[in-house]
């Protein structure tokens, strides 16, 4: 017991400190490409063929963050380096369009309306439904309830029951077979309520995109209020994108849930 307590001192801090901005991630991490389309050579299409998802556009040069799989067959394809990736896990978006990333700066998810922030901004409850995927994503999000990342302290939580919650959480495809739970979980949420896809399978059907059996993520008539792209996203890639919905991340950093009041 002596010797466990020990480590556990000399381990110091765990969790990850705030604002998150802070963190520095390894070179190896494959974050939000950057752009250069002055280095594209005419008539060059080696990234856009090389990609397994048709995410990369040419003249002018773009690429679908929804669809991209982080692979970087485009960066090892370019003759150029007209597409390289950084570390920067800062991604998610409130609107599909918001995905689609050229050159400049990137806008990052925004936050809920007023009424939606004083709702949800203190505790947030979501159900996670795997609606065909690998369990990539769904590892990830795991992830964030450990020691590290500690979603918990933000006020923000997973539950058991649809009925419990605020909003859904939606990872995979949506298969034929998972389309209908989809739907029966997200109509068992007492509105408003909210739907965040989270990895390239949730937001465009990623790889399997066009699939007999994929219907290329959430159905277009359930409405999405932010999208987390990644395969997987990293947790702070999700964590991120949560906290600015939140409205936590207006002023470059991150506040953890007030304290219960006294009753």
């Amino acid at each position: 017991m002596f010797r466990m307590l020990k480590a556990r001192i000399q381990q110091g801090r765990r969790t990850i400190r705030v604002p998150l901005e802070a963190v520095e991630l390894p070179e190896r991490f494959r974050g939000r490409p950057a752009l250069d389309a002055s280095r594209c050579d005419d008539g060059c299409r080696a990234c856009s063929e090389a990609c397994p998802t048709q995410a990369i556009a040419i003249q002018p040069l773009r690429v679908d963050l929804g669809a991209c799989l982080f692979c970087t067959a485009c960066q090892d394809a370019c003759p150029s380096d007209a597409i390289r990736y950084t570390t920067d896990y800062r991604l998610a978006a409130r609107s599909r369009e918001a995905l689609i990333l050229s050159e400049g700066e990137y806008p990052l998810a925004q936050a809920l309306d007023a009424k939606m922030r004083r709702l949800f901004g203190r505790s947030l409850k979501l159900r996670q439904v795997s609606a065909g995927g690998c369990n990539g994503c769904e590892s990830e999000l795991v992830a964030l309830g450990n020691v590290v990342f500690d979603l918990s302290r933000f006020g923000v939580e997973f539950v058991a029951s649809p009925r419990h919650a605020d909003g859904i959480v939606v990872t995979g495809t949506v298969t034929d077979n998972m389309e209908h739970a989809l739907r029966e979980t997200y109509a068992a949420v007492p509105s408003p309520r909210l739907v965040i896809a989270v990895g390239a399978c949730a937001i465009s059907g990623g790889p399997f995109a066009g699939a007999d059996a994929s219907h290329g993520g959430v159905p277009r008539d359930i409405p999405v209020d932010l999208y987390v792209p990644g395969c997987p996203p990293h947790p702070l890639t999700i964590l991120d994108g949560l906290l600015r919905m939140l409205g936590r991340m207006e002023s470059g950093g991150a506040r953890e849930a007030d304290p219960p009041r006294a009753s």
